[in-house]
């Protein structure tokens, strides 16, 4: 090959006598592989990129999608981080990256300044807020699948808030220093079973055992895993010691586990799961203040009876069908809100009243089903109390003691 073409003698020559031959096919063919090979390296270096464009190789090939996506960065990047410091990215496009990473001296691509590759790393170094969205169907006509691509994250040096949408995590070889920066971390419909897949997908084993003070997620305060295939509550929660907020809404999770790890938890959301019972809850949870375990089968409130940091709970269609059961939840100081529509028990006659009753003092204070008490529901309230005690035998009080609403 020249330096202002291919060279014609390396195209292999027609036969037209035994040009069917499979050891002649083979050989041509192999041939012609290496021909179109050294066309594609020249093109890379000569071709303009008005015809690179029009053959569409920005959206097939790895250095002229990087300098499709230097130019876009040259020209809009300051005004895109002034609007957000957020962007998507597609497992292609970071494929395309981490490649160009691997080369420490790579050659000079262009001479047009505005195609360099700093570009993209100077817009991705300064993004806090990145979303990687995958998908299965081909770029285009080719038969490059996005979700078959490995990368790296090494170029982003300040995000805060990851998100990894529709792709094998597993893609990932290496977090670079995301563990040390991310404090808000979505995972959704990755077919994520265990947290470790995610929050080790870089470490060669996977196991909670083998990981270091490094392997830390040391800032992560929210984690978002819902919408995806996890059965149990794995070790790999251990890795966020700092977490607030966990979701594991929308996956086929049945209890409660390693939670105790996690002194700052305060938030849980496990909607949508697979609970039939509660049993304990207090053992398995520290000063939790919001749970959310709706849409799921749970008949009994006795699990809930020692939270008693708990300010909300959420059992929106669950199989709750006794009032008796709120005896359970209506001694905890600080609940505050009670969520149980659409289970049998709140189509039972005067549902509201006789839960609210059940709050004695502080009936006032509860929201039940995302509504306040009215007046006339605390009036009725009263009497159902003072009912109450006249047949416990006991007089009712009519001083300062007395159950009163304003």
């Amino acid at each position: 090959m020249s330096d202002h073409g291919v060279a014609k003698d390396i195209l292999p020559p027609k036969k037209v006598i035994g040009n069917k031959e499979p050891t002649f096919i083979e050989k041509r063919r192999a041939a012609l592989e290496l021909y179109l090979s050294s066309v594609v390296n020249f093109l890379q270096r000569a071709m303009p990129r008005e015809l690179a464009l029009f053959l569409d190789f920005h959206r097939y090939d790895i250095l002229f999608l990087l300098q499709n996506l230097a130019m876009q960065f040259f020209e809009e990047g300051d005004s895109l981080l002034q609007n957000s410091t957020s962007y998507t990215f597609t497992p292609f496009q970071l494929h395309a990256i981490s490649e160009r990473l691997k080369q420490p001296c790579p050659p000079l691509e262009t001479l047009d300044n505005r195609h360099d590759f700093s570009h993209v790393l100077d817009f991705c170094c300064q993004l806090t807020n990145v979303t990687i969205k995958g998908t299965n169907t081909p770029v285009g006509t080719s038969n490059i699948i996005p979700n078959k691509l490995q990368f790296e994250l090494s170029a982003f040096k300040a995000v805060q808030q990851l998100n990894l949408i529709h792709f094998p995590v597993c893609n990932v070889y290496s977090i670079g220093m995301l563990r040390n920066t991310v404090t808000n971390l979505c995972v959704h419909h990755a077919n994520v079973k265990e947290m470790t897949q995610v929050l080790l997908c870089d470490d060669l084993h996977k196991d909670v055992n083998y990981t270091s003070h490094g392997h830390m997620w040391k800032k992560l305060i929210k984690a978002d895993f819902s919408n995806n295939s996890m059965e149990n509550i794995d070790e790999g929660v251990k890795l966020m010691p700092n977490i607030e907020q966990l979701n594991l809404n929308n996956n086929k999770i049945s209890a409660l586990s390693n939670l105790t790890s996690l002194p700052h938890l305060s938030h849980l959301y496990l909607s949508a799961n697979c609970f039939v019972e509660a049993n304990d809850f207090h053992t398995k949870l520290g000063n939790i203040r919001y749970i959310d375990l709706s849409q799921n089968s749970i008949s009994s409130l006795k699990g809930f009876s020692k939270l008693y940091s708990l300010e909300s709970l959420d059992l929106a269609s669950n199989q709750v069908s006794d009032l008796s059961e709120i005896r359970y939840v209506s001694a905890l100081p600080c609940l505050e809100n009670l969520i149980l529509t659409g289970n049998p028990v709140a189509v039972v006659v005067d549902y509201r009243v006789r839960v609210l009753e059940q709050f004695g003092n502080r009936a006032l204070e509860i929201c039940l089903d995302n509504e306040k008490p009215s007046q006339k529901e605390l009036d009725t309230v009263a009497v159902l109390q003072a009912i109450r005690i006249v047949k416990e035998g006991r007089t009712p009080t009519f001083g300062p003691d007395a159950p009163t609403f304003p």
